[in-house]
């Protein structure tokens, strides 16, 4: 059964949308922030703070955040608390959560915010606010082609590559949930580290479930919808 980004994707092939540009011309990332994930695997933690997401619809704000910081010294500061207005007289805590809920908000301007954040609200968010990330742009994915889910693996592979996290839209029938794929292993075993942020932790993904469509005991959902790639 086909998930509805995978029909709207075979839509999209059908309709002779035009290939991706090689995933070979993605230019290295040069982050500038203090990134505040590690790629040790567990739960994540700054000044004492889980790295959690605020509410049940800021996924996708935590990992804009964690983009955020990595790729703009800005970003680090305004969470340490150095940006005046920023809420420095508050907990690093404080001002995470309420990080994340001005982002949810710049992120939905007029998509419903209890449903979470689009993916399309995700890459103009990052374009505008993030732009020493670069542009990130929407790839669907139809996670039942084997097919289409190599070549989106390949695509990642490369972005992680060149430096670039990849924000992963992952859910049921319907997409539910972002996550963060921050590396690969690096060991050879075919993995991702990827920051799951409803546990505020750091998993070590296994791409042979991305194939099955078995990524809930990880990710918390099955189904691959959507990835975030640089360029």
């Amino acid at each position: 059964m086909r998930t509805v980004s995978g029909l709207a994707r075979r839509v999209q092939r059908a309709l002779g949308g035009r290939r991706p540009a090689a995933a070979s011309g993605v230019a290295r990332a040069l982050p500038g922030g203090r990134s505040l994930l590690t790629d040790v695997l567990g739960e994540q933690r700054r000044g004492g703070v889980r790295l959690d997401q605020a509410d049940p619809t800021t996924c996708g704000s935590a990992v804009l955040v964690a983009m955020a910081a990595w790729a703009d010294p800005a970003e680090s500061e305004r969470l340490d608390g150095a940006v005046a207005g920023a809420g420095s007289g508050t907990g690093f805590g404080i001002r995470y959560d309420d990080r994340q809920r001005r982002v949810h908000r710049e992120t939905n301007r007029i998509w419903p915010r209890a449903l979470g954040t689009t993916p399309w609200g995700m890459a103009r968010w990052l374009r505008v606010n993030v732009p020493g990330a670069g542009p990130y742009r929407v790839r669907l994915v139809d996670d039942a082609s084997p097919s289409d889910v190599e070549d989106v693996l390949a695509q990642v592979g490369v972005a992680l590559s060149a430096g670039h996290p990849v924000p992963l839209l992952v859910g049921s029938a319907v997409p539910r949930h972002y996550v963060l794929v921050l590396g690969p292993l690096g060991d050879g075993a075919g993995g991702w580290r990827v920051y799951e942020p409803t546990t505020g932790s750091v998993r070590v993904l296994d791409l042979a479930l991305v194939r099955r469509r078995r990524l809930a005991p990880v990710l918390g959902f099955d189904r691959l919808h959507a990835v975030l790639l640089p360029g």
